[in-house]
């Protein structure tokens, strides 16, 4: 199931319609009443709360805006304005009709938004809460373990519960089963009971295994959550008055340029010197910039999902880009903290895009720092080592230049910094790097320092670009997934690579096998009354 009108991402609460998002002084609620009938897609009904693509953009917009328009909000309630029903989760329709590369870009999505309410928790004091107050299965139970805090209700029949794979012969595949391990320290015998029963665990036993954190009796619910969440409001280091509105999105620092299966994604660079953060607003380079790379990246992933390769290229003055850097990164209060941490989640969302990258740098180009880490995120990096092409008898060169940006506040999701990943291991090179920052760095010094993959001049640079990106679209797009995938990721395992890499690998693998997609699949026979027909054999 796809659709052939494109998907946007710009949303704005008064057009919502499946939350409701509303502001209490320190305390945020966000409240799912899904609209049964505001599939994304024609074809579903969205029962019982479930989600598709659609209701999660809406979420992360709210994720979004509570950030930024809302630096006062301590604490995020997450709950249901249904009754009886939490979330069901993703929509079992949906998902049985959707083809491959939907259902993996839709729980890549998804999971970026949870890792996004985690990350506003870990990094801005924003505590998310979630009052399950009826029925929380599947993704529903994902969107709770997002949270930092999880309340139940105590009315003897509301119930957490992964049924996944005992109903639908697929993996809770949003975070879940890591999260219980990983995150709530649920104990792996039990958590294999947990993810094994389709009726889910309530009350007492769910708080013993750790599932959720409190109970809360029916009566005066409501009253009883908010008073938590005033208690964890003084808990919060969150500080921060004003808050700035994320204004409809327009397209003016970031072009897209499909042709040929391939897309040219460029970055301009600021015009003019940093004015003050806070005034400047949604206007603001560097927040600017951030939001259409973010939008771009979501928008290709999810409609152009032919174009392999995306080409990444930047136009502008490195000196003021590095002087928007600093403003941000110099900032020290609530906004400079958001803006460096959005950049960082975007960056993220780069480096998980099942695309090969890569970076051209060129005569009039602006990689340096922040900008340099989009070279550094990419598969391969070229620059020319001459003047411009169209202009042989100019003294332009490329050049790129590392700066402080580059040497931690943008980690992937390793823990690593790009430098770390590239150069694993090796700290002789890295402080090397790090003598070599704050001048510009000439296309010798770049092989040198082994920063780009190659040099050509420019009597080669046609041909050898050409070389390259014909090469790469003659190769099994399959293969250069799990490759690149490979590659992008040394060292360290954490949450965040366990749900993108372990999980969500066997995840897609399991929505092509025939147990679980198949015609007789669990995932087409749920609710038929039929029985999923299994191949028994074990591989």
């Amino acid at each position: 199931m796809t659709t052939t009108t494109p998907v946007t991402f710009d949303r704005r609460p008064d057009e919502y319609r499946h939350w409701r998002l509303r502001v209490d002084g320190e305390v945020a609620w966000l409240e799912l009443d899904v609209d049964e009938q505001g599939g994304l897609v024609p074809g579903y009904e969205l029962k019982l709360n479930s989600y598709d693509l659609g209701v999660d953009i809406e979420l992360y917009d709210a994720t979004q805006r509570l950030r930024f328009e809302h630096p006062g909000v301590r604490v995020v309630v997450v709950t249901s304005a249904k009754d009886k029903v939490f979330c069901a989760g993703a929509n079992i329709r949906m998902l049985a009709a959707s083809e491959h590369h939907w259902k993996v870009n839709f729980c890549k999505f998804t999971n970026e938004t949870r890792n996004g309410m985690e990350d506003a928790t870990e990094h801005s004091g924003q505590i998310y809460v979630a009052a399950v107050n009826g029925t929380c299965a599947g993704g529903g139970y994902e969107i709770a373990l997002a949270c930092d805090k999880i309340l139940l209700i105590d009315d003897n029949s509301s119930t957490v519960a992964l049924p996944e794979v005992p109903l639908l012969g697929v993996l809770p595949g949003t975070g879940g089963l890591t999260r219980v391990v990983d995150k709530r320290r649920v104990r792996k015998d039990l958590a294999d009971v947990f993810a094994t029963r389709p009726d889910g665990v309530k009350g007492k036993t769910a708080v013993d295994w750790r599932l959720v954190d409190e109970l809360v009796p029916r009566q005066g619910f409501r009253e009883a959550v908010e008073k938590r969440a005033r208690e964890l409001a003084r808990e919060s280091d969150r500080t921060g008055e004003g808050g700035i509105e994320l204004t409809p999105l327009e397209h003016r620092y970031v072009d897209m340029e499909v042709a040929k299966g391939q897309v040219t994604i460029t970055v301009k660079g600021p015009e003019n010197d940093p004015g003050d953060l806070h005034e400047e607003g949604a206007n603001g380079w560097f927040l600017a910039m951030t939001r259409e790379l973010d939008d771009a990246i979501l928008r290709l992933r999810t409609n152009e999902v032919e174009a392999g390769t995306w080409i990444l290229k930047t136009v502008g003055d490195p000196e003021k880009v590095l002087a928007h850097e600093q403003a941000v990164l110099g900032a020290k209060d609530w906004l400079g903290n958001e803006i460096t941490h959005y950049f960082k989640r975007t960056l993220k969302r780069l480096d998980v895009t099942s695309r090969t990258l890569i970076a051209l740098i060129e005569p009039g180009s602006c990689f340096a720092g922040s900008l340099l880490e989009l070279a550094l995120a990419a598969d391969r990096q070229y620059i020319l080592d001459g003047p411009p092409i169209d202009d042989e008898d100019s003294d332009e060169r490329a050049t790129i230049r590392l700066s402080e940006a580059n040497f931690g506040p943008f980690p992937m999701g390793n823990g690593l910094t790009r430098l770390q990943t590239r150069f694993y291991g090796d700290e002789d090179h890295l402080a090397w790097l790090a003598r070599e920052k704050d001048h510009e760095l000439s296309a010798a010094e770049a092989v040198e320092l082994g920063l780009v993959t190659d040099a050509p001049d420019d009597l080669d640079w046609e041909d050898e670009i050409r070389i390259a990106l014909e090469g790469r679209a003659s190769l099994s797009p399959d293969a250069l997934t799990g490759m690149e995938a490979n590659h992008r990721f040394v060292g360290p395992e954490t949450i965040e690579t366990k749900i993108f890499g372990r999980l969500a690998a066997w995840q897609n693998w399991i929505f092509t096998r025939p147990n679980a997609a198949g015609p007789e699949g669990a995932l087409r026979r749920y609710g038929t009354g039929q029985k999923a027909v299994f191949d028994r054999k074990r591989v």
